[in-house]
């Protein structure tokens, strides 16, 4: 029977995660044009054909970074894209308390988020059901908790035909 180890470590190394990560905080930081030119540079090395977690997380990275609906949308459908191509082996390789599921209601939130700002409402309410619908991939805690708050925030704007930004949306002058 094998044992645990006293201090697991439930990631793993991964240099192309870890330049995500350190775009990502830069970006956090206020230097969006620079998390921008990395995550480029990444997405370039990675390819439309590389590793499907490197793909979903640079594409859902790089749409935070777009004021532009149109242009975060385009990002954000490459992150669904990609993340219909992870597999649960994948993410639990990267951190084992991750689990694909919990990628679903970002994706489809931040996609209906896209569509209601530029005026598709049907497009915004499809994602935002669906967003609903993984909901229960969501962790307890803290970042669940925003996605949930989220959901209903961008429900209620769909409801509404509000096309203004969200205050709690991320993005780069957040």
């Amino acid at each position: 029977m094998p044992t645990e180890p006293t201090q697991p470590d439930p990631v793993r190394e991964d240099p192309v995660m870890e330049a995500i990560g350190r775009a990502v905080a830069r970006g956090r930081a206020g230097e969006h044009t620079a998390a921008r030119e990395e995550l480029l540079e990444l997405w370039a090395g990675t390819g439309v054909t590389g590793d499907p977690l490197h793909r979903c997380s640079l594409a859902h990275y790089l749409a935070d970074l777009h004021e532009d609906a149109a242009q975060a949308l385009a990002w954000d459908v490459r992150a669904l894209d990609a993340a219909d191509a992870v597999t649960e082996q994948r993410v639990q390789e990267h951190h084992s308390d991750l689990h694909i599921a919990g990628f679903y209601p970002s994706l489809h939130l931040n996609l209906a988020d896209n569509y209601r700002r530029l005026g598709s409402f049907a497009a915004a309410a499809e994602h935002i059901t669906a967003a609903a619908e993984h909901a229960p991939g969501l962790p307890p805690g803290a970042y669940g908790d925003l996605i949930r708050d989220a959901v209903r925030e961008v429900t209620e704007a769909i409801a509404r035909r509000d096309v203004t930004r969200r205050a709690s949306a991320p993005s780069p002058s957040s």
